[in-house]
């Protein structure tokens, strides 16, 4: 075992301790009785999937808004709101693969008790690709031309050319149907301040939004419209943020305070003594996730003031001044033991990835493998090769630029040891390393003032997991193209964090919307992939697998790495 990495991890796992008794305070916030308890530690900041930046924001969402269809925890599309899902065989999607049209459920109504209807759905549609809006979700609705109302219950999309997967629009907890009636005044430039709309959405799914506290609690009540009316079991539930994922692991498998904690991102063998109380389960899922290193290509330098900091420009003026050579991202990626950081950091949920999709397995390349095996030797040699020389401090600097590098990422204790691992294997080639942790609420945040968001990217690298819903990357690898870059302009709601943009990458993408044959589109996944790892978009780590916990008292928990881990809220029960 690497010596740093014990160090670290005893240093790690004392704090643990001492931190424990957090997840009591935490836990004893909660109500008991008909209620449902669930502990998301980076908390909430918004209801609105459509402006949200944070996993946390999409799940919490998810248990109000709804889409036309979702994914079950075998990647397997199911209705929802709509009656069924539209194919080429049953008529629903049109021979030319230009139309998708999608029937609603009858008697669909929103908890205020009015008719869903398809102007709904229209609406959604025109809110998210408003400019101005900030939407984060658009990829989803790359190439609809047209989303028009054949009926009150009917919904007809058009796409400017083919789409073999047109299941883009309203499938998945990214792209739900908001309430026509509740945001019709807060479309475009107005999104960000309707926050009444945005804390308490008018939804049709289990529940409603009781109160809502911004980072700290949300309560919810039963829905007593919802469409089943023998459900949800749970008359209220509480999602309850803040803490870490250390005391939500505590929260559910030790003190049994809680029913649900979700990302619990701990060190193996703390977990593993936790849940040997018996109190709890600890479930896991492998899917698309990917802890990961983005690497900035614009100059995040605080002297260029708020319009160019860390702002793309087009014709490579603002471009970072070394994160941009060959020689030095590729040395930073061959420095890394990938191997090391999934066996002592994540365990039997981490595996080593050197790609930006690594499942479905179909996708998966090979091409990159060479960084399964740490170089620093090579990653030395590449750098003098470069002109990139050690100065008498160590740190290597070319034409008056140091490598100094600010690598921020959210606050927890497997990232914590992540950093701590990668900024000793960049030290040793000479690079210098500055570690920023932020809490998570903030960094997976949308607050257009702080300048500690992951879309603002204020540092030279960050570290966060991210993934796809459904199995088919198509829309999670349109979040690469230039257009999805994060600007003022945009109220930083791109997807793009990188500022990474490449004509070639563009083209492959626009190719991908047209290709029906699976294996042909899991080529050109593949060669998008490679493009974006191999010319420094990003640096891969880890593939995660979703880590959560639950009471062993609930039933029905399926957790799911394709949707939101609450898809089926509403089927959740207690042992009596």
């Amino acid at each position: 075992m690497n010596r740093s990495f014990v160090k670290i991890t005893r240093v790690v796992i004392a704090l643990l301790v001492v931190m424990g008794t957090l997840g009591m305070s935490i836990a004893t916030t909660f109500a008991q009785g008909d209620t449902l308890n669930i502990l998301y530690w980076q908390a909430p900041t918004t209801l609105n999937p459509y402006l949200a930046t944070g996993t946390k924001d999409d799940h919490a969402a998810s248990v109000v808004l709804e889409p036309l269809a979702r994914y079950d925890e075998n990647g397997n599309m199911v209705a929802f709101l709509a009656q069924d899902i539209p194919t080429v065989a049953n008529g629903g999607v049109s021979k030319d693969l230009t139309t998708i049209t999608w029937k609603l459920k009858d008697g669909l109504v929103w908890s205020d008790g009015t008719t869903v209807t398809a102007d709904d759905a229209i609406f959604s549609w025109q809110y998210c690709t408003d400019a101005a809006t900030g939407c984060t979700q658009s990829p989803n609705f790359a190439d609809v031309s047209k989303v028009e109302a054949i009926d009150a219950q009917t919904i007809k999309i058009t796409f400017s050319k083919p789409k073999p997967f047109p299941y883009g629009p309203f499938v998945g907890q990214l792209v739900p149907i908001i309430q026509k009636a509740q945001f019709k005044d807060c479309i475009g430039a107005n999104a960000a301040s309707c926050t009444q709309q945005n804390f308490g959405p008018i939804g049709t799914g289990p529940y409603m939004v009781e109160e809502f506290k911004t980072g700290d609690a949300i309560s919810f009540v039963a829905n007593p419209k919802y469409r089943d009316p023998s459900k949800p079991f749970f008359k209220r539930l509480v999602i309850k943020g803040g803490g870490d994922a250390q005391a939500a692991a505590q929260a559910v498998l030790q003190t049994g305070e809680v029913d649900y904690s979700w990302n619990l991102q701990v060190l193996p063998e703390v977990l593993k003594q936790m849940e040997s109380a018996g109190i709890g389960t600890i479930a896991t899922a492998f899917g698309s996730q990917v802890e990961r290193i983005h690497l900035n290509q614009a100059n995040p330098d605080s002297a260029l003031g708020p319009d160019k900091r860390s702002t793309y420009a087009a014709d490579g003026s603002n471009k970072h001044p070394f994160l941009t050579d060959p020689a030095v991202y590729k040395a930073l990626s061959m420095a890394i033991d990938r191997q090391a950081i999934a066996d002592q950091v994540y365990g039997p949920a981490g595996k080593p990835t050197c790609n930006l999709v690594p499942a479905p397995a179909i996708y998966n390349s090979s091409n990159n493998d060479s960084c399964l095996k740490q170089d620093i030797d090579g990653a030395k040699k590449l750098l003098d090769d470069a002109g990139w020389v050690p100065g008498s401090d160590g740190i290597r600097a070319k034409d008056g630029v140091k490598l100094h590098i600010l690598y921020q990422t959210t606050v927890n204790a497997v990232r914590q040891a992540n950093q701590a691992l990668v900024k000793q294997w960049w030290s040793e080639i000479g690079v210098d390393t500055e570690l920023k942790s932020t809490d998570a609420g903030v960094f997976f945040g949308n607050d257009l003032a702080s300048g500690d968001t992951a879309t603002k990217f204020y540092a030279d690298v960050e570290m966060f997991t991210n993934n796809f819903d459904g199995t088919d990357p198509e829309v999670y690898m349109g979040g690469q193209v230039c257009a999805e870059v994060p600007t003022q302009a945009n109220n930083w709601g791109g997807q793009n964090y990188s500022r990474w943009c490449n004509a070639d990458y563009d083209k492959l993408q626009a190719e991908l919307g047209q290709t029906a044959d699976l294996n042909a589109r899991a080529a050109i996944v593949i060669k998008e992939n490679d493009l974006y790892v191999q010319t420094g978009g990003i640096i891969p780590l880890i593939q995660r697998a979703n880590v959560s916990a639950y009471n062993n008292s609930i039933e029905g928990v399926k957790i799911n790495p394709w949707d939101s881990e609450l898809w089926n809220i509403a089927d959740w029960t207690r042992k009596s």
